[in-house]
């Protein structure tokens, strides 16, 4: 085993480890109840935000193109999902919810992963600034659709239409609420969640380690280098780009069938921008530090409550002394110092099986 395979899967360990540790963790304190109510109503959208940041990081950090639109495609997931599991509750009368759950999110993620290939097709023939300018303007017009979308349930079937005219009785606006469109009630559980970040993680380190992955990583570092080698750019962004929407698009789905109202406000170009500071926080093509990025700067709104009149303050604050520390040459090499001692037993235990 080479040098770098063995760091990509001491890397790799490190990365589910930790996950599955804070996983046991919570899922402990949450039987002894010793956890707060405000940090319990936060864990599924904590795994919401780590899901978006690490998809929109295999965009920006992997693929290095600038996406702002990412919460476009969570709100695509959020409303199929709440739409989907709407349908199988009412026409089929479908009353698992794990199932209409799973259901539900697949279906978020099938949604938008094809809205996303249909984006990418010319998006991602542009470079630079013009990307993110039209991936910003894709996230405003889907937003913009949906506070015009009427829907409306007839014979068990979903009718859809930007205007009432032979409509259903009964139909309602989109925006009123997903949910109160189709009459369920939130579903969403915290182990959901766990296992889609589960699921996204293997993804995106599988994708980022594979041939694909060589080839994404290529285009990022030099286009024309990696088209006189015969790779084609295009096919290999698309790959990454629509990955990346159709895992935003499940998180979405988790995110809105959570929440006890739906509405496009809460996937405006403000959302876009939040996860890009995961994304950028955490460093680019860093999985490890979107998922760590994510809960800490979720979390810590919620935290700096108390102190309302400087909140906002004070988050602002954090996010400058934590771009410091991790551009700090000082502090990447006490990191690495302090992983070291792991890089070590694995290639003591290495040598000792090759000689077996």
């Amino acid at each position: 085993m080479t040098k770098a395979k063995r760091n990509r899967l001491i890397y790799n360990i490190v990365t589910y480890a930790l996950v599955i540790a804070a996983f046991l963790i919570l899922q402990s304190m949450i039987a002894n109840k010793t956890i707060t109510r405000s940090l319990k109503g936060q864990l599924v959208p904590i795994c919401c935000w780590i899901v978006m940041a690490v998809s929109l990081n295999l965009v920006i950090g992997i693929s290095g193109e600038l996406s702002l639109g990412h919460a476009g495609f969570m709100s695509i997931g959020a409303y199929t999902g709440a739409v989907v599991s709407g349908w199988l509750l009412n026409a089929f009368a479908v009353e698992n919810t794990l199932l209409r759950l799973v259901l539900a999110i697949i279906a978020g993620g099938v949604m938008a992963g094809i809205l996303g290939a249909l984006i990418g097709i010319p998006v991602l023939r542009l470079r630079g600034d013009y990307l993110a300018i039209v991936t910003l303007a894709f996230g405003e017009i889907i937003r913009s659709l949906v506070n015009v979308l009427y829907i409306g349930v007839s014979d068990g079937r979903l009718r859809f239409s930007f205007l009432t005219k032979d409509m259903p009785e009964g139909t309602v606006m989109l925006v009123d609420g997903a949910k109160g469109a189709v009459k369920i009630k939130p579903i969403s559980t915290f182990t959901v969640g766990f296992v889609l970040i589960l699921i996204t993680l293997f993804v995106v380190l599988n994708l980022i380690n594979s041939r694909a992955g060589c080839a994404i990583k290529a285009t990022r570092d030099n286009r024309i280098a990696a088209e006189s080698m015969g790779i084609p750019v295009t096919k290999y962004k698309m790959i990454a780009f629509t990955t990346a929407a159709a895992l935003a698009g499940m998180a979405g789905a988790l995110y809105g069938l959570n929440s006890s109202t739906v509405v496009p406000t809460q996937f405006t170009f403000n959302q876009s921008i939040n996860v890009l500071v995961f994304v950028v926080l955490g460093g680019l093509g860093n999985v490890l530090g979107s998922v760590i990025s994510a809960t800490l700067l979720t979390v810590l709104p919620e935290v700096l409550r108390a102190f309302s009149d400087y909140r906002m303050l004070a988050y602002a604050i954090v996010l400058i002394l934590v771009m410091i520390f991790t551009n700090n040459p000082l502090i990447r090499s006490f990191v690495n110092r302090l992983f070291s001692p792991i890089k070590r037993l694995f290639r003591k235990n290495k040598q000792g099986g090759d000689i077996a």
